[in-house]
């Protein structure tokens, strides 16, 4: 069996006073452990989903939507990456002992980092995919902080469900910037490729998502508003 792309960067985190995991692009991590998940967003998505009741929870972090919605990318391995994501996060947190009717989801991210980035709203179509594929897959979202200009650092309890964000200026965390840079300047042939070799090591699950008719769609109910966290001597967005 190929490995999952779970995060390994370990850590003990000094603000929250409890082990913790950095999650990168392309990672995922889900633990019953009084943990915290923490992970810095431009036009990524994180996706938090947890199972109060089993105390399990995960978060995963994905770079490019696939909701089968845009005809001209249909053929395109670059496109798949949200949906895999989400489903290897969903299911595993099924295997552990979730149950679906329990999930509760806060989703993050999505910003319009990069100047002049009018063309490939990669944020805007992120953001758009996490809705509508948690909403076919009938988990709700109880919290979202999507779109907006600023990158995001997310840290999750799973235990609890528990978010906490603090919008950072660009300036703050240079890799995020240029991380965005690079994705934008890949072609869709090199967006594929890397794709599919970070698939290749993973063993997919079958999409319910798509097989759900769109009927199925449910209006959201108001978004609860995040927490906000400080970590020593970083002001927030709003603040500076």
């Amino acid at each position: 069996m190929s490995a999952l792309p779970i995060a390994s960067n370990l850590y003990f985190d000094n603000h929250f006073k409890k082990p913790g995991v950095k999650l990168l692009p392309n990672e995922f991590y889900m633990t019953s452990e009084d943990m915290v998940l923490v992970t810095v967003l431009g036009s990524c998505v994180a996706a938090c989903i947890n199972d109060r009741t089993a105390g399990i929870g995960g978060m995963n972090h994905f770079m490019l939507p696939d909701d089968g919605a845009d005809a001209s990318h249909a053929t395109s391995d670059s496109m798949r990456y949200g949906s895999y994501a989400m489903e290897v996060l969903i299911n595993e947190l099924i295997k552990r002992g979730g149950r679906r009717e329990r999930f509760e989801a806060k989703v993050f991210g999505g910003g319009a980092v990069l100047a002049g980035m009018t063309t490939i709203n990669i944020g805007d179509r992120n953001s758009e995919f996490v809705r509508r594929y948690l909403a076919l897959e009938k988990i709700r979202i109880v919290a979202e902080d999507l779109q907006g200009m600023h990158p995001r650092k997310v840290a999750f309890m799973p235990r609890s469900g528990q978010v906490m964000v603090k919008k950072l200026m660009t300036q703050q965390d240079p890799v995020v910037i240029e991380r965005e840079a690079a994705l934008v300047q890949r072609t869709p042939e090199q967006r594929a490729e890397r794709l599919a070799k970070a698939r290749a090591r993973v063993e997919l699950f079958s999409n319910n998502a798509t097989a759900k008719p769109r009927a199925e769609l449910f209006t959201a109910q108001p978004k609860p508003r995040v927490e906000m966290f400080k970590p020593r001597g970083i002001r927030t967005a709003e603040e500076a």
